[in-house]
């Protein structure tokens, strides 16, 4: 259930049997064509569609993270580490004061790997505290199925379009782009990386059938309940 369609009382009696919760972790970055809210959108909706058959609360997604590469690209959003670190523990400390004692993080940037410090932190912290931080698009079995759709796949790619994330109205190209120089990636300022990937595409066709991403949107989705279900012991 999404604490947005959840009111207090709702969430009072769900803490007198649970203590499970799913916290999303997005950005709000360049998608070539597609929506700046890619990473927010898909990784509020991936966890919202684990959750639903547990009942687990699902929080909205933090839409701003870490991004500094993509700040030559107009509508790009980026937090300092520092405070994203803050912001993150004020949010799991929140959680854990109203009752939340086992957090899923489901994570749809890469970009924000390097606060997971932060939920080790706050579980030595914590009593009885649990926190997994899951990249729901590279966990194993989703990231197989990328690889045998086609493994030319990236970000911006064919594997960020879903009919959630592609803007109606706008044209995609007809081809495969050719995956960016990931070396070369590493020393560039955003305006060097915005010069090296040109639209924003690190690589791949832009668009699928929606079949395939159907069947990637179903895997993913059944991965991530996994780390719902999965032994907290």
């Amino acid at each position: 259930m999404k604490i947005s369609e959840s009111n207090w009382f709702e969430i009072e009696e769900y803490l007198k049997t649970d203590d499970r919760c799913v916290l999303p972790l997005g950005s709000t970055e360049q998608h070539a064509y597609l929506s700046l809210s890619v990473d927010s959108i898909l990784s509020e909706k991936v966890a919202a569609d684990a959750a639903a058959p547990l009942g687990v609360p699902v929080f909205p997604a933090v839409a701003y993270g870490l991004t500094p590469y993509f700040m030559g690209f107009p509508g790009s959003v980026s937090l300092k580490l520092s405070t994203y670190a803050a912001l993150l523990r004020d949010i799991l400390d929140s959680l854990y004061a109203t009752g939340f004692r086992r957090v899923l993080i489901v994570n749809g940037h890469g970009g924000n790997s390097p606060v997971q410090p932060v939920t080790m932190e706050w579980m030595e912290a914590n009593e009885g505290a649990r926190c997994r931080f899951h990249d729901w698009w590279r966990a194993p079995e989703t990231w197989n199925c990328v690889q045998e759709i086609d493994p030319v796949a990236s970000h911006a790619s064919w594997m960020e379009n879903f009919p959630w994330t592609r803007l109606p109205g706008r044209e995609l190209p007809d081809e495969q782009k050719p995956f960016v120089p990931f070396d070369k990636l590493r020393d560039r300022n955003a305006a060097g990386v915005r010069e090296l990937i040109g639209d924003g595409n690190y690589g791949g066709v832009y668009q699928k059938l929606d079949a395939d991403t159907d069947r990637l949107w179903e895997i993913a989705v059944r991965e991530t309940r996994g780390q719902l279900e999965g032994d907290w012991a």
